[in-house]
């Protein structure tokens, strides 16, 4: 979902089976300190997290770089993108490989949100939004009989469905959970009435993760997490026209009596609210990495052309600098089972704000050319704009860092 709230070419990728990695980062749990100190440091990567970001990187400057600024002045995504995902096993990172899934790790996701932000945000994103909310929702609160159903329909390169995860309401913004999407039940089946916005990857999606209310009077005790497909039902009422990661589809839903059974509850009646509050948890990660990747994308375009172009008698680049951030730690402590919401808030906000003032930089590195579309650096920066909104905007961030420093240090 487009998250305000909380929320091959062919033969120059490495196959999928190189593209799987082991579990490298995940301990079971033991004391504290013996955690962390397995964590490692963080610049470095096995062979194996090295080889997936090889993969990635090729795949995103051979594949989808010269698509970018068609897709973005279109506003549209390539099918051919999506394809290429799942072909490169991009779209089952840590889905088992009984379902079609790399077998990898939340680590390796986060490496490919990353490198595909370096060449087109909205690519990253589709990406992002399909493993770490979707295929995560299935892979943690799904029943076996759910996941063998749905898993390998969003892991395979033969299915091909492209995921959805559908949370924000016109009238709930960073309160994700003033959801007024109503479930019924009417027989063995639940029948869906209400509106979603701002939700990404819905254009082309065919599976969708929907949050209603099944008993209102519960407030969000009676949030729900339905899974349903396109055909059901679900109406593209209207596809956004947005400042950046144009190509990547931002829309609104309608559910008019949308028929689900009840098999397609996730998690249990009631569970909605605890499962997207997780999993939004997690998902921040992959907005840091998106965020970052992006800063990367743009200082790298830019710099070349500071060097060439002169001023004061030397290069321009010769003024700048730039460092990185915090984003690997909450990947790493989540992946070894320790708490790490407070450094998601930390990697989220300065993600964004390194975006944002790298991508502007750029701009003003290059002068008057970099302020023309024809350079690929000013889609950057609108892009970047988005960083501070999904996922929890950057007040709410900063609200729950505040929280925690708080608890940490009150008496």
């Amino acid at each position: 979902m487009f998250r305000n709230t909380l929320s091959r070419s062919p033969k120059c990728i490495v196959s999928r089976s190189s593209v799987s990695a082991a579990r490298t980062f995940s301990v079971t749990r033991h004391h504290r300190s013996e955690q962390l100190a397995q964590i490692g440091s963080l610049n470095v990567f096995t062979e194996e997290k090295e080889m997936i970001r090889e993969t990635v990187r090729r795949f995103a400057t051979e594949v989808v770089q010269p698509k970018v600024r068609e897709m973005d002045e279109n506003e549209q995504m390539d099918t051919s993108i999506i394809q290429g995902l799942f072909q490169q096993g991009l779209m089952g990172f840590e889905t088992a490989s009984i379902h079609g899934g790399s077998e990898s790790s939340f680590t390796s996701t986060i490496i490919a949100i990353e490198e595909l932000a370096k060449v087109d945000p909205s690519v990253s994103v589709l990406c992002d939004v399909h493993n770490t909310l979707v295929n995560t929702v299935l892979r943690k609160y799904g029943n076996e009989e759910q996941k063998d159903k749905w898993l390998s329909l969003l892991s395979t390169e033969k299915a091909g469905n492209l995921g959805s995860f559908c949370l924000s309401e016109p009238a709930s913004g960073s309160d994700a959970f003033a959801l007024q999407t109503k479930a019924s039940k009417v027989g063995n089946d639940y029948v869906l009435n209400g509106t979603k916005m701002w939700i990404t990857n819905s254009y082309e999606a065919e599976v969708f993760l929907i949050f209603a209310n099944i008993n209102p009077a519960k407030g969000y005790k009676g949030i729900t997490c339905f899974i349903a497909t396109k055909d059901m039902g679900i109406e593209i009422a209207k596809k956004e026209q947005k400042l950046g990661i144009r190509a990547s589809s931002t829309c609104t839903l309608n559910f008019d009596n949308v028929k689900i059974p009840k098999e397609n509850i996730i998690g249990g009646e009631g569970k909605g609210y605890k499962i997207a509050i997780e999993i939004l948890n997690e998902g921040c990660i992959g907005i840091a990495a998106q965020m970052l990747g992006l800063a990367q994308g743009a200082f790298s375009l830019s710099v070349p052309y500071t060097y060439t172009r002169t001023q004061f008698g030397q290069p321009i680049g010769n003024f700048q600098g730039i460092r990185k951030l915090l984003t690997y730690n909450a990947a790493r402590r989540k992946e070894n089972g320790l708490p790490f919401v407070k450094e998601v808030a930390m990697a989220k906000w300065y993600a964004s704000k390194v975006a944002e003032s790298v991508s502007g930089k750029a701009i003003e590195w290059m002068g008057g050319t970099g302020f023309t579309r024809e350079t690929g650096v000013e889609k950057f920066w609108r892009d970047s704009k988005i960083g501070a909104i999904y996922e929890g905007t950057s007040n709410i961030q900063l609200s729950t860092i505040a929280k925690f420093i708080q608890k940490e240090y009150s008496p």
